[in-house]
């Protein structure tokens, strides 16, 4: 869940980059990541195998996707990262009580952006070196 475009860019070089294939589904505002986690938890459709959440998001912030993530019982196990410009300790504290695996300040270095990857990678398990 991210507004900025160039943010959401970033994110998908960062996956490229590490090689960490599949759908990447974006959603600009809370609201409409809401809908999403309510309408996959009340279907058969495929669940996400992780989470990407901005804390500042339109119309329902990132914290009420979180929330959201964990009242239900199909999301609850998907892990959560936090990509966030905040660096506040209050920030911080409160995604660790609503669950978030990982909080992560957003880079200000594109090679820093990029290297956010290997984070991905490590939270759906991949392998973290490349086979030559």
């Amino acid at each position: 869940m991210e507004d900025n475009p160039a943010d959401v860019r970033l994110v998908r070089s960062a996956l490229e980059e590490y090689e960490v294939a599949g759908e990447l589904v974006v959603f600009r505002d809370g609201e409409k990541a809401i809908w999403f986690i309510e309408h996959v938890e009340h279907s058969c459709g495929p669940c996400p195998d992780l989470i990407i959440a901005d804390l500042n998001l339109p119309k329902r912030p990132g914290r009420h996707v979180l929330e959201c993530r964990d009242r239900t019982g199909r999301f609850r196990g998907v892990p959560a990262i936090v990509l966030s410009s905040s660096d506040t300790v209050e920030d911080r504290a409160e995604c660790d009580r609503l669950g978030a695996n990982l909080y992560v300040r957003k880079p200000t270095r594109l090679d820093e952006f990029i290297g956010i990857g290997a984070t991905f990678r490590e939270m759906l398990g991949l392998p973290s070196s490349f086979a030559v």
